[in-house]
């Protein structure tokens, strides 16, 4: 596995985008071997997720700024498969989201949380065939959801419905509180 990982790690490094175009630019700058660069960025990276000051933002960026950039893509290419994949991604990363709101006052306090937040969001935005977030919806997420698929759609469309009736109710008790009467 180790192997497999240095091979498509060396790969990635081998592609043609906009980041392996900065590393060639630094080697050719510095001397240094862009495996090396990138490896020191990484290092530098994991440890300030450890020890630095605003860890939070910096994995929520890592969980972020990658994911939406592909998600641009995915909406402009023809390919709905890569649209999937995304909107699979974006679904994980908000149910997370909304699970670490709930437990952050207590997980924030071991020493790697953020650390181990940004592998489990790079596990989920990896391009591999065991893809976390692939993985949880089709084997938490979907199920649930199907399971309950009837009760979660009687409470969104009472929620819109309730939504809409106050919308429709805002400009009427707007112009009431004003002391307008649209009748004149």
């Amino acid at each position: 596995m180790m192997a497999a990982l240095k091979d498509r790690y060396n790969e990635f490094l081998n592609e043609k985008n906009a980041f392996t175009d900065y590393l060639n630019k630094l080697e050719e700058k510095t001397g240094i071997q862009k495996q090396y660069i990138a490896s020191g960025a990484l290092a530098f990276t994991a440890l300030y997720l450890v020890y630095g000051y605003g860890a939070s933002l910096l994995c929520n960026l890592i969980g972020f700024v990658y994911p939406a950039y592909f998600s641009i893509k995915a909406i402009e290419s023809s390919n709905k498969d890569d649209d999937t994949k995304w909107l699979t991604y974006w679904v994980v990363y908000g149910l997370f989201s909304v699970a670490e709101f709930f437990s952050d006052i207590f997980l924030f306090w071991f020493p790697f949380y953020y650390a181990g937040k940004c592998v489990f969001l790079v596990w989920c935005m990896a391009p591999v065939s065991w893809n976390g977030s692939q993985m949880l919806y089709t084997r938490v997420v979907r199920p649930f959801f199907l399971k309950h698929e009837a009760t979660f759609d009687n409470v969104v469309n009472d929620l819109s419905n309730k939504a809409k009736n106050v919308a429709e109710s805002v400009p009427t008790e707007a112009f009431s509180l004003l002391g307008h009467d649209k009748n004149k």
